[in-house]
């Protein structure tokens, strides 16, 4: 984990993390109700992951198309 933390630019941190992060936190605690630390814990993780990836296609696609426009 401590890798991977020094690994991501704080720039990264700030804008792409930090929304995912909190959009994930957010839904973890108003819908997942498992009863179970362990089981709330992966859907929080699952969800953080799906949503940072989205996160990424998008900025992906936003970039590509920038580069493309004349």
């Amino acid at each position: 984990m401590y890798t991977l933390i020094r690994s991501i630019t704080t720039r990264s941190i700030a804008f792409q993390q930090l929304l995912s992060f909190a959009i994930s936190f957010g839904i973890a605690e108003y819908f997942y109700k498992f009863r179970s630390f362990a089981l709330e814990t992966v859907a929080f993780l699952a969800t953080w992951f799906v949503l940072d990836f989205a996160f990424d296609l998008v900025i992906r696609r936003v970039r590509a198309a920038r580069a493309t426009q004349p």
